[in-house]
């Protein structure tokens, strides 16, 4: 079974967004954080409703991850993407939404659902909400593509996003289902942009460094093992989470890891720099591994780091 989520949002961002091009990922936030978000899985359909009056749904996203972020952090991996001018716009928002005088010094909590290939329809293709959605709803509310309304959102999205006619709305819960348009509906393997490679790396390693075990958030960077730049994906099998000192050491070649998930230190530290004894004593340690085996390091990334970056 498919589901798909219709999330409530305003129009300022909506507007922001849609007016920004070529964007690969969002954060749709929201200014609590404490509420674990569970009704989608990865590749299944985000879609984003206007606050009423303006009872419509106006874009929408493939479901990538959800998370629990500092303010701080989202602007770093989201920036624009946000939906906020500046993290300054981003604080004093999530303030207002908090009924809380705005302070700039706090690194508010927030929730965060990342989505993927992001879609706004200008006005005249917004989608009327189905005849079962309540006034009453604050949040959001999730459907089956199985089911009537779940089908019409799904292939009224499909339309859209294909240039097609548009069918008819519903009008009233008794009507017929509208005539299916497409094959079954099915999970869309979400392509991760760099934001949300790097939250989703960073939770899959529970925040701790892979070497050291750090657990310091400001100081922990998503590395990729085989360079974005030299084909490696934005995917958390290819990523390690490393403090920042150990990941410029691996991306410049005097640090990696081995197949069998050992942290390794090449000779040519201590030959460059006549230093390194904090790193050569973490030598020959077994990284933290993700518990997902999903998430853990692709043989074939660090193979390539191995060959082609690690300096011996």
């Amino acid at each position: 079974m498919i589901s798909i989520f219709v999330a409530v949002t305003d129009f300022d961002w909506y507007r922001y967004l849609a007016a920004q091009p070529g964007l690969e990922e969002v954060n749709f936030w929201q200014p609590g954080g404490k509420t674990a978000f569970k009704a989608l899985r990865p590749g299944e359909l985000f879609l984003f409703k206007l606050h009423s009056p303006r009872n419509f749904i106006v874009g929408g996203g493939i479901f990538g991850h959800a998370s629990f972020l500092p303010v701080s952090m989202a602007w770093e991996a989201f920036g624009h993407s946000n939906g906020a001018t500046s993290l300054t716009e981003m604080r004093t928002r999530i303030a207002r939404y908090r009924r809380e005088q705005p302070d700039h010094r706090q690194d508010y909590q927030i929730g965060c659902r990342l989505l993927e290939q992001p879609f706004f329809f200008p006005e005249d293709q917004w989608i009327p909400v189905p005849p079962s959605w309540s006034p009453n709803i604050v949040v959001g509310k999730s459907f089956s593509a199985d089911d009537d309304d779940g089908r019409f959102l799904w292939d009224a999205v499909q339309d859209r996003l294909q240039g097609l006619p548009m069918a008819a709305p519903r009008t009233t819960i008794d009507d017929d289902a509208p005539t299916a348009r497409y094959g079954a509906p099915t999970l869309i393997t979400p392509r991760l942009g760099q934001g949300t490679f790097r939250v989703a790396v960073t939770d899959s390693y529970g925040r701790r460094c892979a070497v050291t075990g750090e657990k310091t958030l400001p100081i922990l960077d998503a590395a990729h093992i085989k360079d974005f730049g030299e084909g490696g994906n934005h995917t958390v099998d290819n990523g390690l989470l490393l403090r920042t000192d150990i990941h410029r050491l691996f991306d410049r070649g005097y640090v990696t890891v081995s197949d069998d998930h050992r942290f390794v230190v090449s000779r040519r530290l201590k030959e460059d720099f006549d230093n390194g004894r904090h790193y050569y004593e973490l030598h020959g340690t077994p990284i933290r591994l993700p518990d997902s085996p999903l998430a853990q390091p692709s043989a074939k990334a660090l193979h390539w780091h191995w060959n082609n970056r690690f300096l011996g």
